[in-house]
């Protein structure tokens, strides 16, 4: 018999899924929004950084000058040649900003604007310019002019490359303490947050303590008021003249201790969050396998419960960091002399008109930002499910003792966010503390502060109202043709990684990047500089992170079946979009919205440096009348963000409810 020689069967080919034309129009989609992040985000980013190692100095040796008092021109001479013969001017009064200005007429002493004398100026290399009044002369010719005229020249600075900024900084103590002060800060006020998120978390999911929902709704109060108002809270607290000053010992509220209380407050309820939805994912069986084992409740903690929460302990403590470490609004009100990397960014620019520097400060605090972000999402990746289809939901049993025990622990929680909030509305209707105790609306006539009025106000609720209803669209959209398109893996991608980039961009940097870069005449973008339209853009750009994770959630829940039913009958993507995808999506699209427009209300670092008197808004309006000394007027106009986001809320909860009774009926069937 002849042997058979079986050969091993050929790899089959690899088959690529094949790509429509809808693939293809969603693909465009993914395109655009793509370079919408890229000229909001990662172009703005860019010339920030150029602008961190830009260097300005007046180069006296490029301006060469000729004088004529009706003898005939005399000899050219440079700037550096006349300045030298002054002693005028030392190389350290020489640097200067980049939009530094130095009259000619500084070099003749002698100069009288009546005086027939005549003059001639000229540049020996094109790297620099001078004005003549409000015109720029950048070539190296002979320029003639009357002394009438002459005194209108001024000399521009020349610009250079290179680190002498960042040297500039790093040797500077009073700056670079910032770097230690705001780590120190943030590392503290996140071990308090997340020991009090978990404890509060826990005494929810844990026990059977009553009024879990009113603690709940508590819980999530400091999220609708800007971060400034518990630092308004503290200062009639524990401030000079405060309530209950003696309570620190001789301790001055102004300063980390004021910051640290304050962040504990305004990050409480993102801690919450992480760690509640951790702790809800428990398995009960291993709680059974505990009890059989008999292990006592601490042993079962240590063994069982903190290892099943620890990606949430984790993830918790990297947001609460940078949510501290970038924070502007708390520092600023009530930090005092203690320096805050956020806040330097706010001194160098508004304080000193120093943008470079004001660059490489928010370079510094991108580095601990990044940091924070990158550790976190390798921590996310790494985790692993924690329940699986065998799992049976954890249900809390009556514990007399401990249930106490939860409901006295949440119930200071309660008592110390419930408080802060008491403090400001008490405060903003005193009508002069301590002196005039008397309580009216005094405060609220806000025409007659600094900061902008009533129109503040209503320019915050324009800015939210519009936020809510572009930014909701964009990342919807957005999400669903990442998620639903078939193919272009390297664009796809690359949409991703632009959308997870707001997340570890502080808000004082972007608001910085977007004046270097929308602020140049040269950007065709420049008309919506000082605009409403610039605010909206710079608000959608530094919440998009959030509500795009929200979103891709939502349609990941939505089986690719739908794509391919539609496919089958010959049905556009955008009618199955309009018709199935967003009123299956709409809770999390109201949820996308509610978000958007409760941020855009309180927030102050993203939005400082890009107002106009114009569109001034109601969060830096606190800021302002805090500067003013107006903090009762101050407390006054951040209660009514806050009642303004509490009605958004509420408003949120009845639309849902009747939308999704309309629109999710399919889900009891």
């Amino acid at each position: 018999m002849s042997e058979v020689v079986l050969s091993e069967p050929a790899a089959a080919p690899l088959i690529k899924p094949k790509t429509s034309r809808d693939d293809r129009i969603m693909v465009g989609f993914i395109l655009v929004i793509c370079l919408y992040l890229l000229v909001t985000l990662a172009l703005p980013l860019y010339a920030m950084l150029s602008k961190s190692f830009s260097t300005f100095s007046f180069d006296l040796t490029n301006f060469e000058f000729q004088v004529d008092s009706g003898a005939g021109w005399g000899e050219p001479v440079t700037a550096a040649i006349l300045n030298d013969r002054l002693q005028k001017f030392a190389p350290a009064d020489l640097a200067t900003s980049s939009d530094g200005r130095l009259a000619v007429t500084e070099f003749f002493p002698d100069f009288s604007f009546r005086s027939p004398t005549r003059y001639r100026i000229r540049q020996l290399r094109d790297e620099a310019a001078f004005l003549f009044g409000s015109e720029r002369v950048a070539d190296s010719e002979w320029h003639e002019y009357g002394s009438n005229d002459f005194r209108r020249i001024v000399l521009r600075p020349s610009v250079a490359t290179g680190l002498e900024n960042y040297r500039t900084y790093f040797s500077t103590p009073a700056l670079s303490r910032s770097i230690g002060n705001s780590l120190w800060i943030a590392t503290i006020s996140t071990l308090i947050t997340v020991s009090l998120a978990f404890g509060f978390a826990y005494a929810l999911s844990r026990s059977t303590m009553p009024f879990k929902g009113i603690f709940r709704l508590t819980a999530m109060i400091p999220i609708l008021v800007p971060s400034l108002l518990p630092g308004i809270a503290l200062v009639y607290l524990f401030g000079n003249q405060g309530m209950i000053k003696g309570l620190l010992l001789g301790e001055s509220i102004y300063g980390p201790i004021g910051i640290v209380i304050g962040s504990v407050f305004f990050t409480f309820p993102h801690a919450l969050i992480i760690i509640a939805t951790a702790l809800a994912i428990s398995d009960a069986r291993l709680y059974e396998a505990a009890i059989a084992l008999r292990a006592s409740r601490w042993k079962t903690f240590w063994t069982v419960t903190l290892p099943g929460a620890r990606y949430g302990l984790i993830s918790a403590a990297f947001v609460v960091f940078n949510l501290v470490i970038t924070d502007f609004g708390l520092p600023k009100v009530i930090g005092g002399q203690y320096n805050m990397l956020a806040v330097d960014i706010y001194k160098q620019v508004i304080g000193q008109q120093n943008f470079e520097m004001g660059a490489v400060v928010s370079v510094v605090l991108l580095i601990p930002a990044l940091f924070a972000f990158a550790i976190d999402r390798f921590v996310q990746k790494k985790q692993i499910a924690q329940l699986s289809a065998r799992s049976v939901p954890f249900e809390p049993k009556p514990h007399r003792q401990f249930d106490w025990i939860c409901l006295g622990y949440c119930t200071l929680v309660a008592i110390f966010i419930v408080g802060l909030i008491a403090v400001c509305q008490y405060a903003a209707l005193i009508k002069f503390w301590p002196y005039n105790l008397s309580l009216g609306l005094s405060n609220y006539n806000f025409e007659v502060m600094d900061g902008g009025g009533w129109d503040s106000y209503a320019n915050s609720i324009r800015l939210a109202l519009l936020t809510a209803l572009a930014g909701t669209a964009i990342v919807f959209v957005g999400a669903y043709m990442v998620e639903k398109t078939n193919g272009f893996a390297t664009t796809r991608s690359a949409f991703q990684f632009l959308a997870m980039m707001p997340m570890a961009i502080p808000g004082m940097v972007l608001g910085l990047a977007y004046i270097f870069f929308f602020n140049d005449p040269a950007n065709p973008l420049n008309a919506i500089y000082g605009t409403m339209g610039i605010l909206v853009i710079c608000t959608v750009t530094h919440f998009y992170t959030v509500s795009h994770l929200t979103a891709v959630t939502a349609l990941k829940q939505m089986d690719r079946e739908f794509e391919a039913v539609a496919a089958s009958l010959k049905q556009p993507f955008h009618r199955l979009f309009t018709r199935v995808t967003v009123p299956v999506c709409l809770p999390s699209i109201l949820d996308i919205s509610i978000y958007l427009f409760v941020n855009a209300m309180t927030t102050v670092s993203a939005v400082i440096f890009l107002y106009s008197p114009d569109t001034a808004l109601a969060s830096v309006a606190v800021l302002n009348m805090d500067d003013a000394g107006d903090i009762a007027p101050a407390a006054a106009m951040g209660m009514m963000i806050f009642y303004t986001n509490v009605g958004a809320r509420l408003l949120h909860s009845f639309v849902t409810r009747k939308l999704v009774r309309r629109t999710q009926a399919w889900r009891s069937l």
